[in-house]
């Protein structure tokens, strides 16, 4: 898929304003997300894992100077690609297995004059290795680790990226939807499991994953294997469609085979109004924890327990679940522009939607598949 073809996508604005605060001459970005929120490129199939392995001697990394244009150290497996898709136009070729590509980057630091500045990398996506090797080639360059840094970057979206979000948060429902009206009792959790992957890729997806399980089932993140639904099952489903740009829709959908039962439907109904009252909570201001507090005691009202750990997420470029995490005792506060995957769940019953943070209220983003009630396959 084409590649942005211009910084508006990332939060430019904010991320100088940061690079200021810190006193940061450059940034590098080595991460699957920073990486593809700076370059507006995401890489599909096997170009993917050179941002996945920090050891990785085919890596690619954005050098991002406060002055001055960035560049893309890459080596040439993904010059074609990243030539034709990012709006970066700055490429510094290295020969893979040959050269190494941080000792490229600091050739490109020094002809900067960069090499006795303050610089942010990201730290836990840089191996020991590669930090040592940096210092021995530019001993007076002071490396500053930057991971938390570019977290808050990137957690106030652009205009341009919650739209993004919302035409992928479309796709997934769309994707969802034809896949549900096709299944039927007797299908297995890998038949509609590979509905849905089609129906995204179909549909301009470049890459999907997820879970699907029956309640039966109790083995989350198990695969979806050959358990087969019968009347009365309920499908639990989190998936991931990313599309332009890497920006991913991020929904999950409940779904009963036949009619659901009186304590079904109480149970459904019990959830969707704890949901609904923790989006109404995910206000600018609001400290994350706090929110994660309320589900506790609202489930605590039903006699339940709350297990997983946490009940919702920012959500960016390339891997879905980023910062700010909503955790039992998290201290991060909800601002404005923040886009986050709400999903209170318990066991089988499992709604999640992606929102938009605002003065005004919460927005919807995923709104073409209704959660108000429970989707029946007859």
């Amino acid at each position: 898929m084409p590649g942005a073809q211009d910084s508006k996508i990332a939060n430019v604005d904010r991320l100088h304003a940061y690079m200021d605060r810190n006193n940061l001459a450059a940034v590098v970005a080595r991460s699957g997300q920073n990486f593809t929120y700076l370059s507006g490129i995401a890489y599909p199939g096997t170009l993917a894992r050179l941002l996945d392995l920090t050891d990785s001697p085919r890596g690619v990394m954005v050098f991002w100077p406060r002055n001055g244009e960035p560049s893309i150290i890459l080596n040439k497996t993904a010059e074609p690609l990243t030539r034709r898709d990012s709006w970066i136009k700055q490429l510094e070729l290295y020969e893979g297995y040959r050269e190494s590509p941080y000792s490229r980057l600091c050739a490109v630091v020094k002809i900067a004059g960069l090499a006795r500045e303050r610089i942010g990398i990201e730290k836990n996506f840089v191996s020991a290795a590669h930090w040592q090797e940096m210092l021995a080639l530019l001993p007076q360059l002071q490396l500053i680790d930057c991971t938390k840094m570019m977290d808050e970057v990137r957690w106030i979206k652009t205009p341009r990226e919650i739209t993004l979000l919302k035409e992928a948060a479309d796709l997934l429902d769309e994707a969802y939807l034809d896949a549900f009206r096709a299944t039927r009792h007797g299908d297995t959790e890998r038949k509609v499991h590979s509905r849905i992957v089609h129906n995204c890729l179909d549909r301009g997806a470049g890459w999907v994953h997820g879970i699907l399980s029956s309640s039966t089932n109790t083995i989350n993140y198990g695969g979806e294997g050959d358990t087969v639904f019968q009347r009365g099952d309920i499908i639990r489903d989190d998936y991931i469609a990313y599309c332009a740009q890497g920006y991913p829709g991020h929904q999950s959908r409940n779904v009963i085979f036949g009619k659901p039962s009186n304590e079904q439907q109480r149970d459904y109904l019990i959830l969707r109004d704890i949901y609904d009252k923790t989006i109404e909570r995910c206000q600018p201001g609001v400290r994350s924890g706090d929110v994660f507090q309320f589900v506790v005691q609202e489930f605590n009202k039903q006699g339940w327990e709350y297990k997983p750990m946490l009940v919702g997420h920012g959500v960016g470029s390339w891997w879905h679940q980023q910062e700010p995490i909503m955790s039992r005792d998290s201290d991060m506060v909800l601002e404005e522009g923040m886009v986050l995957a709400i999903e209170p769940h318990r066991g089988h019953w499992h709604i999640q939607d992606m929102i938009v943070v605002a003065n005004n209220g919460p927005r919807l983003l995923s709104d073409k598949f209704s959660t108000r009630e429970m989707f029946v396959i007859e």
